[in-house]
């Protein structure tokens, strides 16, 4: 599976938002990931369908909207409708987490399911052979600039040797305190999709920090 980079906007400048989209793909990312907070499920309030739609005309990278909220089913179609390429539901919440995979499915995008970093994997069962990515959190969701938690790697190497086993085609993604000291542990773990807010937007150079995020998980 191919590496691919996808920044978080929630480390942006929110009054340059678009500008900072631009300069994403303009640096090299693969995904511009987006995460959508509702203040109930995690504490914290961000973006919605709103804003989404009007950054689509910014970029033509891919939106990889990750909804962090209580009743994600009632706002798929809306955040189709706003541009997004992949949207990702946490495990969670969902009561009837396949339905809502069906769901996004229906609208000709790609579905991932997230789990926080004490939910296990086995709440994915019966339901890989419908997924694109599975995103492990590797923080505790709600706010950008945490930690990595050290015990996820396992996780990731556990989640890597089910998708083999199973000779599926599904990308892992890792969110949460990566940055250039841990991103090629990572990788060797067995993610290929990596999100980084603060590691980019903080960094004196986003677009340098990119192609440095890319270059290191490969070993270069």
């Amino acid at each position: 599976m191919g590496i691919k980079i996808a920044p978080s906007i929630l480390s942006a400048d929110f009054s340059r938002l678009g500008e900072q989209v631009e300069m994403l793909d303009d640096g090299g990312a693969d995904y511009i990931h987006i995460d959508v907070m509702d203040g109930h499920y995690v504490p914290n309030l961000t973006i919605g369908p709103i804003v989404i739609k009007a950054l689509r005309s910014r970029t033509r990278l891919p939106f990889d909207v990750h909804l962090m909220m209580n009743n994600p089913m009632d706002y798929i179609d809306d955040f189709v409708d706003a541009g997004a390429d992949i949207i990702t539901v946490h495990a969670e919440v969902l009561p009837h987490l396949h339905g809502a995979i069906q769901q996004i499915k229906r609208r000709g995008i790609k579905a991932a399911v997230s789990l926080n970093p004490s939910t296990p994997l086995e709440v994915l069962n019966y339901v890989l052979d419908d997924l694109d990515m599975v995103l492990l959190m590797s923080v505790n969701p709600g706010f950008g600039g945490q930690q990595f938690i050290p015990a996820i790697m396992e996780k990731i190497k556990d989640l890597k040797r089910i998708i083999c086993k199973s000779g599926l085609d599904i990308d892992i993604q890792v969110d949460g305190g990566i940055s250039i000291d841990n991103i090629r542990e990572i990788r060797l773990a067995g993610a290929n999709v990596f999100v980084a807010g603060s590691a980019i937007f903080k960094s004196q150079n986003p677009k340098v920090m990119i192609k440095r995020l890319k270059e290191v998980a490969e070993g270069i």
